[in-house]
């Protein structure tokens, strides 16, 4: 990258703020009081994120009388609910080709079961009347390179022999660039209804509101500090108190579980993403995009972008920073190396938006797991479910872990419990030195793969043949 570029495209930054610009909204709701003192309730969910208030909600839907609590160690939608792209997908599995690599033979069925979990985010945003910019666009896969173009067409072809390739096609050059002008796209898959796109920390607020309609007492700068049985009930116990409950359901995700064997199972990854200024008529006219989908290439260093409700584009992705240790903390929010990156990569798709500038940069973490997609488990004798290692495609799979916590934690025998996805776990991360090391190597290779058109390494097909990965 020449300096004169990387000066013109970092002059782009220049006011960007440092937070991200979904939290960044004068609509923000105020955050419910701190528990204090000692409360019991039938189900205690831990986590105000998707996770969490999906879960309190459904149990509301499920059962109204349920007595339910929820804690929030800081604000709902604060952390990765807030700062992710808005992609609610269908896919249950971190994209169909995850889903049937892993499970073949029941890839059919998590399709049905995603899609008609999807069906129910849209009717409950209407339910509920959740204010989130809810749009079911679709969304492309592109390709950038003339490898990706081939194996694309490939995938495409391997979906039609597997009856999976319904409401999806196949677009060469000309085609996915009247969808979206880039000169960089080559091809794309065009999912027509498997994903929405939203504003995702309206989501998370407008959950909160419709949990609170229903009488779930939600508890906001209320970590929780421990999680003990209590006789025949679990205890909890927060700063300034404590609650009993029969039933406990953990949506921490990326942060430290309450059930330490589980901790092992995820890994943080810090993704990052810029958010431009609102685009002109003329210049949205330049990019087309009038059918608003989301957009994703196909290097295993990917970008995603879409355009928000006021024709702002989000552009993230592309760097998976992992620390040392797997900490999770505050200053890995912000990374102005990765910022210049995207900006010169964002003017590299659209040279004809140069000029245009962002307002917003801000990163977050992802819980990755090795498979990619969430796992599912209880503790305590069946008191406690947890789901956890969305890997980054958590927005609508969410709620479908809801459900599957919700089934766990009643003891019954559903199509969900019954999934192998659902009764195996992947394998977990090593500890340190050796999961810095190997997580090392593998950005490496995937980053030589992408310059030696896809080819994977030796590491890599080892990983592949164990069924292990990193991905944000």
């Amino acid at each position: 990258m020449a300096p004169s570029a990387m000066s013109r495209w970092t002059k782009s930054l220049s006011e960007a703020q440092p937070v991200p610009y979904w939290l960044d909204d004068p609509g923000r709701p105020r955050p419910e009081p701190a528990l204090t003192g000692a409360e019991t309730c039938d189900l205690l969910v831990v986590g105000g994120g998707y996770s969490g208030l999906w879960t309190a909600l459904n149990a509301k839907e499920r059962d109204p009388q349920r007595d339910v609590v929820l804690l929030e160690g800081r604000e709902v939608g604060w952390a990765a609910s807030g700062r992710n792209g808005g992609f609610c997908a269908a896919s249950l599995t971190h994209g169909l080709a995850n889903g049937l690599a892993r499970w073949p033979d029941e890839i059919h069925r998590l399709q049905e079961l995603g899609t008609r979990n999807l069906d129910e985010i849209e009717k409950a945003v209407a339910r509920y009347d959740l204010d989130c910019d809810f749009e079911r666009t679709g969304e492309i896969d592109v390709a950038t390179e003339t490898y990706q173009a081939r194996e694309l067409r490939d995938w495409y072809e391997e979906m039609q022999r597997a009856g999976l390739a319904d409401g999806v096609e196949f677009l060469d050059a000309e085609a996915v660039r009247e969808q979206v002008a880039s000169p960089t796209f080559q091809a794309g898959l065009h999912d027509r209804r498997g994903v929405a796109m939203l504003n995702p920390a309206r989501l998370a607020w407008g959950l909160k509101r419709a949990c609170l309609r229903l009488g779930v007492r939600v508890y906001e700068h209320t970590p929780a500090l421990t999680l003990k049985p209590y006789g025949a009930q679990m205890a909890v116990r927060t700063p300034y108190g404590s609650v009993r409950a029969r039933k406990v359901a953990l949506g921490t995700n990326v942060f430290p579980n309450l059930v330490r064997r589980v901790r092992a199972y995820t890994v943080p990854v810090y993704d990052y993403a810029l958010m431009t200024e609102p685009l002109t008529a003329g210049q949205l006219a330049s990019v087309g995009w009038k059918n608003r989908q989301g957009l994703g290439d196909s290097a295993n260093q990917f970008h995603y972008f879409r355009l928000a409700a006021d024709n702002r584009i989000l552009w993230g992705g592309y760097d998976a920073i992992y620390p040392y240790g797997g900490r999770v903390r505050p200053e890995y929010d912000d990374r102005p190396q990765t910022y210049a990156k995207l900006a010169g990569h964002f003017f590299t798709c659209f040279p004809q938006l140069e000029g245009v500038r962002f307002t917003h940069a801000w990163g977050g973490a992802i819980d990755t797991c090795s498979r990619f997609s969430a796992f599912f488990g209880t503790a305590h004798h069946g008191r406690v479910a947890y789901a956890a290692g969305y890997t980054g495609l958590g927005v609508g799979a969410t709620r479908f872990g809801a459900d599957v916590m919700l089934d766990l934690l009643a003891g019954q025998a559903t199509e969900r419990t019954a999934l192998d996805m659902v009764r195996r776990k992947p394998l977990p991360f090593p500890p340190e030195p050796f999961a810095w090391a190997g997580i090392a190597l593998t950005k490496w290779s995937l980053a030589r793969a992408d310059a030696h058109e896809g080819r994977r390494n030796l590491w890599l097909r080892t990983m592949d043949r164990l069924g292990l990965g990193f991905d944000s």
